[in-house]
């Protein structure tokens, strides 16, 4: 299984929680959009701007790890709620795109501080996956 170095997960979450304060600081729900492609090139190439930006400052040897499998899990949970977001701006609700947006910075905010929302929706889903097999 492969494995990503914590402070490159710790990067890529600082990295949304900034934007997503620049974002209902500045009133500027464009913000989102440049979050929403950092995010997206990120899940499909591999490739995160944030960790790209943060790499030459940040020390892995010896760090600890996480499952690559569970960081593509958190960043589509990401992208999801970026797409709501920013979906919700779009139609004309901005209220709705702010909770939204509110939704993924408290969630990357406390996986910052040490607790991983994601780890714990995709380890019930993970549980959930696993009685209904035994079900059958």
């Amino acid at each position: 299984m492969k494995e990503i170095p914590e402070p490159y997960v710790k990067a890529n979450q600082t990295g949304i929680v900034l934007l997503v304060i620049f974002t209902a600081v500045f009133n500027q729900p464009l913000i989102l959009l440049a979050l929403w492609c950092i995010q997206v090139v990120g899940l499909i190439a591999g490739k995160n701007l944030f960790v790209l930006l943060a790499k030459p400052f940040l020390k892995v040897k010896g760090a600890h790890t996480q499952a690559l499998e569970l960081q593509r899990f958190n960043n589509t949970l990401a992208v999801l709620f970026l797409t709501l977001s920013l979906l919700s701006f779009l139609i004309g609700l901005p209220v709705l795109g702010y909770v939204f947006a509110a939704m993924l910075f408290l969630a990357a905010f406390a996986a910052i501080c040490g607790y991983c929302i994601g780890c714990t929706v995709y380890f019930q889903y993970k549980q959930f996956k696993a009685r209904r097999k035994l079900r059958m």
